[in-house]
């Protein structure tokens, strides 16, 4: 993992624990000043809190006795403190601490372990740097334009609009993979693109580019000196990967064992991909191993995307 990733991730939880407590604090200062009930309740808690802690390792006989009584004391005062909270109108956890991550309370660790929040925001951090030239906000579901497409080919991307749509709306990390194929100029990139956006903003993290700059920086991190191989676990680790015009790279062993690869990964740890190309199946049949295909065509949901180039009838619309 790279180390500048990590420690931005380390920084970012780091901001979500301090706000978590200075909101905390905030609530309690604004409770106390509210509801005198609770400010002396707060300092009961206090009070008993250090008491307990001075009884921690104490090996007198009656300091367990101590202990459970004060305990139960603390126990029976929080919830008297909750009880009022709702009395007055705030939910019965107003003073709780509220952490981004109840798991590991924005620590980033659970245990000597990573949280998975942790390696989250790393996959998102990494997917951010690998998209930083490409022109995600270019394209949205609200931009897309059916009136480009006639008769049954307009009621097939109707179809095939509605599917993308809802599949963005209701994206989760186990959602299924779309391979979206046909001519150039239909419209893959553009829906691919909405997906991406979509999905960005619900928190995810997305990896889009073309699978020839993809395939280039694994080759070249693959056959570096120093063998990092920060794309590989960015492609195989994001929530969702979209590799756009497949069939456009030059074809070499490398590219498509490579291409199997990222496809066989993904799907075995249940995450999804998207993949967008011109070529048709016999095409895609005629360019990769048997293995790519039979992975596609049973476990992927395939869109064929029909009509004539929108980009060529805009040109023609112009020059009329």
């Amino acid at each position: 993992m790279n180390s500048e990733i990590f420690d931005k991730a380390q920084s970012i939880i780091s901001g979500r624990r301090l706000r978590a407590v200075e909101e905390n604090e905030r609530r309690i200062r604004e409770i106390n000043d509210k509801i005198p009930q609770i400010r002396e309740i707060n300092a009961e808690l206090f009070n008993t809190g250090k008491e307990l802690i001075g009884l921690i390792g104490d090996k007198n006989s009656n300091a367990a006795d101590k202990i459970e009584k004060l305990r139960k004391y603390n126990l029976e005062a929080q919830k008297m403190s909750r009880t009022i909270l709702v009395e007055n109108g705030y939910p019965a956890d107003y003073l709780d601490m509220h952490y981004t991550c109840e798991k590991c309370r924005d620590t980033g660790y659970c245990g000597s372990e990573f949280c998975d929040c942790l390696n989250q925001l790393c996959g998102k951090l990494s997917a951010d740097e690998l998209n930083k030239h490409a022109q995600l906000s270019l394209s949205s579901f609200d931009t897309f334009d059916l009136r480009y497409y006639n008769g049954q080919d307009r009621e097939t991307m109707q179809r095939i609009f509605s599917f993308t749509k809802d599949y963005a709306e209701n994206f989760k990390r186990d959602s299924k993979s779309i391979l979206m194929f046909g001519r150039t100029g239909l419209g893959k990139t553009h829906l691919s693109l909405a997906i991406a956006n979509t999905v960005l903003s619900k928190g995810y993290s997305v990896i889009y580019d073309s699978a020839v700059n993809i395939l280039r920086k694994i080759e070249s991190e693959r056959f570096s000196r120093d063998s990092i191989s920060e794309t590989i676990d960015s492609v195989m680790n994001t929530d969702l990967l979209i590799l756009d015009d497949l069939g456009t790279e030059y074809e070499t062993p490398f590219f498509n064992a490579t291409i199997y690869n990222i496809i066989n990964t993904r799907l075995n740890s249940g995450k999804p991909a998207i993949i967008s190309t011109n070529l048709d199946f016999e095409g895609i049949r005629r360019r990769y191993d048997d293995r790519v295909v039979s992975r596609i065509v049973a476990v992927y949901s395939c869109l064929e995307f029909k009509g004539e180039d929108i980009r060529l009838q805009i040109r023609k619309n112009e020059n009329t």
